[in-house]
């Protein structure tokens, strides 16, 4: 026999073949998986969590490498919370921790700011009616790959699980994740950076 049963049994074939990891906890991932896969994005690089805040603390040099990545262009996306939204306040209460939702948001968009005008970065903003679909999974995507969290009941983004895809062809775990962040993309509303006076 070619492929004796204990062997198929631990070769991953089909759309098997895209789940690389998964983690019972966000924060199980080493963050030099965050960090090498935002490095070496070279087309596609789309971070669509609900506040996108740990990037600034867990990837080293992140606005300087998300700078690099646009300057040599990758298309850089944030798609983000509404800060001032109803679902926002819920997941406040919910969550009930003292860095809130809105503050996390706030950060992201401050620091987004801060790396001024730069063609390849753009951000959006959630709409009322998708917040609920948005704050609930995070699509994060780094070209053909992509870290994932459906975030559970009451949980923070951290203690929620996530999956390591890569994509192996169409149609597959990869795919269906990437287009509910197309999804919720094609329908957020652009973000004007505040002005700085």
């Amino acid at each position: 026999m070619l492929w004796p049963k204990a062997v198929q049994e631990r070769v991953k074939t089909g759309t098997d073949r895209e789940l690389v990891h998964s983690y019972p906890y966000r924060s199980a991932c080493p963050s030099t998986v965050w960090t090498e896969l935002v490095e070496s994005a070279r087309t596609e690089l789309f971070l669509a969590g609900y506040t996108n805040y740990f990037f600034w603390t867990q990837v080293p040099h992140f606005a300087d490498t998300i700078r690099r990545r646009a300057e040599a262009g990758c298309r850089v996306r944030f798609l983000v919370g509404d800060p001032d939204g109803e679902v926002t306040r819920q997941r406040e209460a919910i969550e009930d921790v003292a860095l809130s939702v809105s503050t996390r948001i706030r950060i992201t968009l401050e620091y987004v700011d801060r790396l001024g005008s730069l063609d390849g970065i753009e951000v959006r903003v959630s709409t009322p009616l998708d917040a609920t679909n948005h704050v609930s999974l995070s699509v994060f995507r780094f070209d053909d790959e992509a870290l994932v969290t459906p975030h559970l009941a009451r949980l923070v983004g951290h203690d929620s699980p996530l999956l390591h895809l890569r994509r192996h062809g169409t149609g597959g775990m990869f795919d269906r994740f990437a287009e509910h962040g197309e999804e919720l993309w094609e329908r957020a509303a652009p973000r004007i950076p505040a002005t700085r006076t």
